[in-house]
């Protein structure tokens, strides 16, 4: 059977699967960068403060993705909790330090015009400094987005959905009927559904980004 016989003969199931991925992989983004900030606004005030946040997430980054999946296997099981804690701990490092970074960057002069004008401390977080730091911040969730679409496919290690079940059943019959076929559809699903999150982050960038930031 070819390539693209497999693909039509299992085009529900992939399609399934492929929601599946990309359902879990936004719902992780979306709870990692409210995450992310919450830590970010805390913290980037102090060097400290900031150093030790990012450097928290730094370690969490550096676990291997198997053995994150293993060690949360006793206390979850398996299934979507597992899934969702590890994708979040992988996705927090490039949104919390570009987080950090933006707002720490702002122009004290901006800030400081703003408390003259009698701007509480909240209001210019709100309308000075996250805007300004977006693009940046911005740039964080789509690296975030870009590590966890093809980390969300070890899930299926913990039995969790997604296209990763694709990759790990043809790899466990590899040398059978339809092995590579199985994981080559799980692999390229995920390929494009990168270029699709990375286009509409793109997007978000344009429509959310004012010319004068931008330029």
């Amino acid at each position: 059977m070819s390539f693209w016989e497999y693909v039509r003969n299992r085009q529900e199931l992939l399609w399934f699967e492929t929601y599946q991925h990309a359902s879990m992989v936004l719902q992780c983004l979306v709870l990692a960068t409210a995450i992310g900030l919450i830590i970010a606004i805390i913290t980037y005030r102090s060097k400290t403060a900031s150093a030790v946040a990012t450097g928290i997430a730094s370690v969490l980054f550096t676990i291997p993705s198997f053995a994150l999946f293993g060690l949360l296997i006793p206390v979850f099981g398996l299934g979507v909790t597992p899934s969702v804690i590890a994708l979040v701990l992988y996705s927090l490092l490039p949104i919390v330090r570009n987080a950090v970074v933006g707002m720490s960057n702002v122009d004290p002069s901006l800030v400081d015009a703003a408390r003259g004008m009698g701007m509480s401390r909240l209001r210019v977080l709100f309308k000075i400094e996250l805007p300004l730091a977006w693009p940046v911040i911005l740039t964080g969730i789509r690296v975030s987005a870009q590590l966890v679409m093809g980390v969300a496919a070890i899930a299926a290690y913990v039995s969790g959905p997604g296209l990763g079940d694709q990759i790990f059943s043809g790899l466990a019959r590899l040398g059978g009927a339809n092995a590579v076929n199985s994981a080559l559809a799980g692999t390229v699903g995920i390929i494009i559904l990168a270029l699709i999150f990375d286009g509409f982050f793109v997007l978000i960038g344009r429509f959310t980004t004012s010319r004068g930031i931008r330029g």
